[in-house]
């Protein structure tokens, strides 16, 4: 009886954890979630990025590539930690913190060519689009991207 009665209170504390991960993700202010890049010049789907909560940052990882063959990718331009590992998986943005109504204080990493830049980024006020700044230095001093929101893997 006693197992059983334990079973039952980890399932309501199981389904009571899951529904309040599904609302902070399903809040459209919320940048925790999926996201749909774009290549810059062609406006092509590149990838669908997780972006998720460890320890109060913010981090994202891809988790799927639309590039042909990038199952197989590794990052050989990466400097860091990062060298030579999958790109599937390949964590792009780390320690990104809320800021002033925006987030920031990371770092987000340009898997094509090694190279690192500052990041913060804010969810625009329909809640679909992250829009995400990757800068050296001063903010001036980069490049702006449009992500869009996704419910689920395509």
């Amino acid at each position: 009886m006693k197992s059983s009665l334990r079973f039952a209170g980890l399932a309501i504390l199981s389904a009571a954890a899951l529904h309040g991960a599904a609302l902070h993700a399903a809040d459209g202010s919320s940048p925790i979630g999926l996201w749909k890049t774009f290549d810059d010049k062609t406006g092509s789907a590149r990838a669908i990025v997780k972006i998720y909560e460890e320890n109060g940052k913010l981090f994202g990882r891809i988790e799927r590539s639309f590039t042909p063959g990038a199952e197989t990718r590794v990052c050989g331009a990466c400097t860091d930690e990062r060298k030579n590992q999958p790109i599937i998986g390949l964590l792009i943005i780390r320690n990104i913190k809320p800021s002033d109504g925006e987030y920031s204080g990371g770092d987000i990493l340009d898997p094509d060519n090694g190279s690192v830049y500052r990041c913060k980024f804010h969810v625009d006020d329909s809640g679909t689009h992250l829009v995400v700044r990757g800068f050296i230095g001063i903010s001036l001093l980069g490049r702006t991207q449009t992500w869009q929101r996704q419910d689920a893997l395509p």
